[in-house]
Order: structure tokens, then sequence, then C-alpha cells
């Protein structure tokens, strides 16, 4: 029997482990974590992460096939295939800070490969690496082996948040990086044998270790690039009276294009694209490519530019102040169908107004108090690092109160910020949310979730991204 083992039960390892064990039930697959909490989570009726489908399929192989633990050492010494997918967050301090990753878990999990293994295993990075890590996780292994053989597999996940599990049922490809030896060769079928049991062979595709680890870093930047240029074009949109969803709609009928990835917004989060990008820039950098690193650093900071953009058109349409004013803020997860809140542009938003003073109430369906606190406490790449190491208990933001509902969020607001796209808020009673407001009301759609005319007949003064203004706003400086 095949023995699969994924150290860490994040986002990535959970879901992913979960799907190998439904569609293989003869691989034994157990998720092992060194956060007690977080297994005690996978264990119960109340799983860590909130993904549509995730709840049915852990239920119906938990037990059987698919098992968490905290027994790190125990499941990787008996495991054929070890998946690592621990964090690589950005490094905060030291060489290379603010852009290159932090491997210091990744280094921590291969010393306890070798420290525990007593027969031969394929190590794959699943978590998101720089290109090159292989072979620092390489000389780890092969340095302290005992005669062990491994091989090092790059195998990098392309999910979706809010989909993942409809992605790993059905995904576009499934990419296995390894070594062009006869055992590399033979590591990469066996990987390849386990996705086999669903996915069609032809979208599997194989290729050297470091084209596997590059094209993760790709994607994810060519994605972001996407959202970035649309962002862009929906400023000159607002300067010029053209609407984005029209422009967004007319190029993406170009087959070359696409439609996908092209709806202007407030900004893309999460926790790959701002990171990966950094990583990216930095990998250019170290290989002596500085045209290509700001090529790609111009993909964060038009993101940065929409963030900020935004709260401007809030504080300057408000008469320059939002000073002491009660501003309702929907959504603050960084898209919908996720309560995943990492790199979120709510976060820079309600910075950008607690700094004008105002008061902010705060409603989402699946986000808690207790996350929305500790995001607006914690310093940029924070959270990726492991919650002993963030900020135990972050003083609470007193200008912030997280409700329970929408409604109780705008009660008494003088404006509404739409951050995150959720279908409930297409279908909210504007009428009453209007009648219970101050007065000039206004509405910030940073998602284009609402329809303007509507409520602007209603009476609200609206501002959506990238479409034209309001003659209110258009007598207003873009700029606080």
């Amino acid at each position: 029997m095949v023995k699969i083992c994924c150290i860490g039960a994040g986002y990535v390892g959970g879901p992913t482990m979960a799907v190998i064990a439904i569609k293989c039930p003869a691989i034994e697959v157990v998720v092992v974590d060194i956060s007690k909490p977080r297994i005690d989570a996978w264990n119960s009726d109340v799983l860590p992460i909130y993904e549509p489908g995730l709840d049915d399929v852990v239920k119906a192989c938990r037990g059987k096939n698919l098992f968490f633990s905290t027994d790190v050492e125990k499941h990787v010494a008996e495991a054929d295939i070890i998946f690592v997918s621990v964090n690589t967050p950005t490094k905060t301090r030291g060489l290379g800070a603010g852009k290159a990753a932090d491997l210091t878990y990744w280094e921590s999990a291969a010393r306890m490969i070798a420290d525990v293994s007593k027969s031969d295993k394929i190590v794959v990075e699943k978590s998101t690496v720089p290109v090159k890590t292989a072979e620092a996780i390489e000389k780890i292994l092969t340095h302290n082996s005992k005669g062990i053989n491994y091989q090092i597999l790059s195998n990098p996940e392309f999910l979706a948040e809010g989909t993942a599990i409809d992605d790993l049922f059905k995904p576009d490809r499934v990419l296995i990086g390894g070594r062009e030896t006869p055992e590399g060769r033979k590591a990469v079928q066996a990987l390849k044998e386990v996705y086999a049991h669903w996915v069609p062979e032809e979208n599997i595709i194989t290729t050297n270790l470091w084209s596997a680890e590059l094209s993760k870093l790709a994607a994810n930047a060519f994605l972001a690039q996407r959202i970035s240029s649309v962002n862009a074009m929906s400023a000159l949109c607002e300067a010029t009276g053209a609407n984005v969803s029209e422009v967004s709609y007319a190029i993406g009928k170009d087959s070359r294009i696409g439609p996908k990835f092209l709806n202007a917004s407030v900004g893309f989060g999460g926790s790959c694209f701002q990171k990966d990008i950094l990583n990216l820039v930095y990998i250019c950098e170290c290989n002596g490519l500085p045209e290509v690193a700001n090529y790609w650093k111009q993909v964060i900071k038009i993101n940065d530019y929409q963030k900020s953009r935004f709260v401007n058109r809030v504080v300057s349409s408000m008469f320059n102040t939002v000073s002491g004013k009660k501003i309702a803020v929907l959504g603050f997860a960084f898209k919908k169908d996720t309560g995943d809140t990492r790199e979120t542009p709510a976060i820079d938003v309600c910075k950008g107004l607690l700094g004008d003073k105002a008061q902010v109430s705060i409603y989402d369906p699946q986000v808690t108090e207790d996350q929305i606190q500790r995001d607006l406490a914690m310093n940029k790449f924070d959270w990726d690092h492991p919650m002993h190491l963030q900020p135990t208990s972050p003083t609470a933001v007193k200008q912030v109160s997280v409700v329970w509902d929408a409604y109780e969020a705008t009660k008494g607001a003088h404006g509404v910020c739409i951050l995150t796209e959720w279908n409930e808020f297409k279908t909210l009673d504007y009428q009453k949310i209007f009648d219970n407001m101050q007065k000039p009301a206004f509405i910030f759609d940073g998602r284009n979730v609402v329809d303007a005319e509507k409520l602007r007949e209603i009476g609200f003064i609206v501002y959506s991204i990238g479409k034209p203004l309001d003659g209110w706003l258009k007598d207003m400086p873009a700029v606080a």
C-alpha cells in the first residue's frame, strides 16, 4: 500500500490530500502539522478553513484512508511520498527583506525528513517556492542521507480559493517536475500514477525541476498582471467617461486575450499574487536582470495605487474628510466564497480610512471579528508566519466594530464601501439601507456588484470603479 504524508495542514495541504484520499481509496493519506489546534479542527465537525465542498470530501474519507495527526515524525518515517506544504513567507528582515522567500520552515522540514527516514523517499514540493529551492533541499537531504535515496519533485498547486475542490477534481493541468535521470523519471512516474486515478493523462504535464518551480511563479505573475492592467484602465475610464466593464468585455472577445481575470476592482489580494511576484522580482535581481525585475514590480505598484486611489475617492467625495464619520465596510475576505483575508485589499482600505479617523463598521459573512482585528493590527507579511510568531493578542482597533449583518453595519453610516463581491450584497434592500443612513448617502462599490443607476434613483451618490462618474463626484477632486 502506498503511503502519502503531507507536512502542513493549511489551505493547500488539507484540500489536496482530501481529494487524493477520496480518489485513491487504496492509498493511505496522512496530513501532519505541529499545530495541535489546527489538527484538532481538521478532526472536528468545524474544519479550520471554509471552502465549498471541502466538508463532504473530508467527512467521506476521514478515519478510512485520510488521517490528520500531530505525530509528524512517525508518519514521515512511514511514508513513501512526502508532500511538503509549509509556509514560504516573504522575509521581513535580513538579506532580501520585503521580497525574498523565507525558507526557514522548508529547511527545518527537510532536516526533519533526513533525521527520521529509514527508507527511500520521494519528496514533493507543494508549497510555492523560489526556482532552485529543490537544489537546496537536495543538498540537505543528501548530506544527511545515511545511505537513503531521495528524489525531489516539484508539483506546484494551481488552486483558486472558493473553487479549490472543483479545481482539484477537474484540474486544467497537473504539473510535475523532476530530475532528468533514470531515478528522477521513476519518481515522476510514481507521482503521475497517483494523479492518473482521476486526471486524464494528457492533463498531466512533466517538465524538468526548474521549469515546474518557475511555472508557478510565472502563472501567478501573469494572472496578477491582467488584474493590474484592467485596474490601470479603470482609472483612465473614470477620467474620460468610458466604462471599464464595456472595455473589458470588448477586449475579452479577442480570443487571444479571453474574458477571464478582466474585472476591475479595488485590487487583488490572496496569499500568492503579491508574494510570488516579489519573489520573482528578487530572483530576477539576483540573476542580474534589473529590467525584468522592474517590469514585474510595476504590477504590484498598480495594485497599491488602486487601493490608495479608492481611499482617496472616498475621502475626497465626502468633503475631504471622514473624521468621526461612520463608514460601513461590506466584505473583508479577499474574494467571495472564502474566509481568507490574506493580503485582502480591505486591510489597506480600512487602514487608509482609519488614518483619516473614520469610525469603521465591518460585516463579512465568513470572517471572524478576531481575524479582522488581527489583520488590522499586524505588520505586512506577518500573516504568513506561524500563529505563535504573530502578535498574540493584537490590541483591538477602537475605531473598528465588527457586526453580524449588512443592515447593522450601514445603520447611521455616512458611506458604504463594498470590498468583497459576496452574492448577498447584490440583493440587499438598498432602500432600507438608504433610509437608515446619514444624508447625503454614499456607496463606493469596489467590486462593481451593484446596479449604480437603481441606487441613484433611490438617492445614493454612487462611485463604481472604472465607470462614468456621478455629477457629484465629477466636481470633487480625485485625490484628497
